[in-house]
């Protein structure tokens, strides 16, 4: 019955579903995991660097963090040439948005902007959706630090702490078990650092394979910035330590 509703995103299927729609998502689940953490005094995202070969030219800038304006950033799972579509299109919205009103847009605006953007490839014919999800971290006077996640059907929502791509189930139980709100940023990337432990295919984490961006504030100015390898690696064997030592118990 499905394969006769599924070659349209404009076709409802008798139990009231897009399959398409569907299986975009679906598409998103085997992408590299990306997790984003709201702590006390900024936002942690952190990335799974998914590398086919060891013949491939490492890329001169991230694989999974974007810099959308200097007060929004974001973190992609899933089709990297469709991420780049969207990404454009924000920053070209957040631009607008500054040299009409001069003042930075409002994050869930921004993100909103994003996803009308992308719920539009849904019910038009002859388009497909974006196989693209989004965690979306930024900081604005209205609501302060925020973390936002969008998936291809255009819907978007607030968390204080979620994981997107492989195996999110695991590591949302992770999150849902260990996450406290008054976690500062260097225990937040423990967390990620964790989670992104339990949700990789490969036996342990590496500097190679994982990436940090923090979102901090510095007095009024507003600091985005992707850990070198030297702290990523530093992160990493903290959490080996801690986790040592609770077995050692």
């Amino acid at each position: 019955m499905a394969r006769r509703y599924d070659s349209s995103t404009t076709t409802f299927s008798p139990e009231g579903r897009l399959h398409q729609v569907e299986y975009a998502i679906e598409a998103i689940n085997n992408a590299g995991t990306a997790v984003g953490i709201l702590a006390a005094d900024g936002i942690v995202l952190a990335g799974e660097k998914q590398k086919s070969t060891s013949l491939l030219q490492p890329s001169k800038s991230s694989e999974k963090m974007y810099k959308l304006d200097d007060h929004v950033v974001t973190v992609v799972a899933g089709l990297t040439a469709d991420a780049n579509i969207l990404i454009n299109n924000a920053r070209l919205q957040s631009q607008r948005y500054l040299y009409t009103y001069q003042e930075p847009m409002p994050v869930e605006q921004l993100v909103q902007r994003v996803c009308n953007y992308k719920q539009a490839y849904t019910q038009y014919g002859g388009l497909r959706p974006f196989g693209v999800a989004f965690l979306f971290a930024g900081w604005d006077e209205h609501h302060n630090y925020q973390l936002y996640m969008s998936d291809p059907s255009g819907n978007y929502s607030g968390w204080k702490a979620t994981c997107i791509g492989q195996n999110n189930q695991a590591g949302k139980g992770l999150l849902k078990n260990e996450y406290e709100e008054t976690a500062t940023v260097s225990d937040a990337l423990k967390l990620a650092a964790k989670v992104l432990q339990k949700t990789m295919d490969a036996t342990s984490a590496t500097a190679e394979k994982v990436e940090f961006m923090v979102l901090t504030k510095e007095g009024e100015k507003l600091v985005q910035r992707i850990l070198p390898e030297s702290e990523t690696e530093k992160v990493l064997a903290e959490v080996a330590a801690d986790a040592s030592n609770e077995g050692d118990v």
